[in-house]
């Protein structure tokens, strides 16, 4: 069973799938796998920029199995060629191997080796957090009433982790000599990093904060740019910042306390340019529900629950959308996006069997 994953993991691992520049069509890795998923229905659907999902259906399933095929681009730290799988006496090192075409291949394999209802997603624009593959297939009529997405659990199913919002601030400020008095009002600089204080002393008041093994609110400031010399006041300035939040806190909420954290006429621009819910979804209550029912789903699928995760998955979006969902895989996201990234082949075969055990019984 490893010798057949690690083979479809080697032609997956071949194909260039990195994202940006996502230059990715309906050919090559989607060739692949139609040859592969014998008895499928199979319907490619192209998104526009890159973005390509594949659904395949074999019977009348009710869940539905996702995984993103998209990739981080590869670095010049890599030892060796990222296209090429190398496979060592404990794991199997190539782009994307861990995040995440390593289950994608033991999707193949446990496709090939049961007959029953089954029902995989693939898509590529997951690394963009450009989520069109997933708003489509949701906004399309579908059975499916749970999902099991791949991310690198070290095969654990994961009840829960953090949303995430991306933010563009631009600041105003007035133009002038860098000795006046009103400079230290005037200055956008001056006006964005007071803002990035109160930022950072509200993130510290929300380390009390608590959801199932999750604590606080996760913050960065990622860019801040501006002015022009130093004796110039700054006339504007940008600075970009994301913040995750527990399932339990309010993304929006969040942004009006965000937005107010200086004073009235500083900011010019306040713009969310990427947003994707907690899982589960919903206020305190709702999504201490949806947690207990994705619990019942790994229950009754046999699979050992793992701790919240602080990384953000596409499953938070099925979650949205009213199917009960879980994220389970092979490999530890500590190996994602590194140079000479990895799964461990155990990893690979515990993953292969657990997902042909529960088509077997589907």
């Amino acid at each position: 069973m490893l010798d057949q994953t690690l083979q479809h993991l080697q032609a997956l691992v071949s194909f260039d799938t990195r994202n940006p520049p996502r230059d990715i069509g309906t050919g090559g890795i989607f060739d692949y796998l139609r040859e592969q998923l014998h008895g499928f229905r199979i319907e490619v659907t192209d998104h526009g920029a890159g973005a390509v999902s594949m659904l395949a259906v074999r019977g009348n399933p009710h869940r539905l199995f996702n995984v993103h095929l998209d990739t981080v681009p590869s670095s010049e730290a890599w030892s060796a060629d990222p296209h090429v799988l190398r496979v060592t006496g404990d794991r199997a090192i190539g782009l994307g191997a861990c995040d995440i075409k390593g289950a994608a291949a033991g999707l193949l394999t446990a496709a090939s080796r049961t007959r029953g209802d089954a029902a995989f997603l693939f898509s590529t624009d997951e690394e963009a957090n450009d989520a069109r593959c997933i708003a489509a297939f949701l906004a399309s009529a579908h059975p499916f009433q749970d999902v099991i997405v791949a991310e690198p659990t070290q095969c654990e199913a994961v009840l829960a982790h953090r949303g995430i919002s991306s933010v563009l601030m631009k600041f105003r400020g007035v133009a002038g000599h860098a000795s006046g008095a009103n400079a230290m009002q005037a200055s956008a600089l001056h006006q964005a990093i007071r803002w990035g204080g109160h930022a950072l002393d509200f993130v510290e008041s929300q380390a009390h904060q608590r959801f199932g093994g999750l604590t606080g609110l996760r913050f960065n400031v990622g860019r801040v740019e501006g002015g022009i010399k130093a004796n110039m006041i700054a006339p504007s300035a940008e600075l970009r910042f994301g913040f995750r939040p527990l399932p339990s806190m309010s993304i929006d909420a969040l942004h009006e306390r965000f937005g107010t954290l200086v004073e009235a006429g500083a900011v010019e621009r306040y713009e969310e340019t990427f947003r994707g819910p907690s899982l589960p979804s919903g206020d305190v209550a709702d999504a201490e529900n949806r947690r207990l029912e994705a619990r019942d789903l790994a229950d009754a699928l046999g699979l050992p629950i793992g701790n919240a995760v602080d990384f953000w998955t596409e499953a938070s979006l099925f979650s949205g959308a009213g199917l009960t969902a879980i994220v389970y895989g092979p490999g530890d996201i500590a190996q994602a996006h590194t140079a000479d990234e990895w799964v461990a082949l155990e990893q690979l075969q515990r993953y292969t069997e657990s997902v042909t055990r529960i088509l077997e019984t589907a």
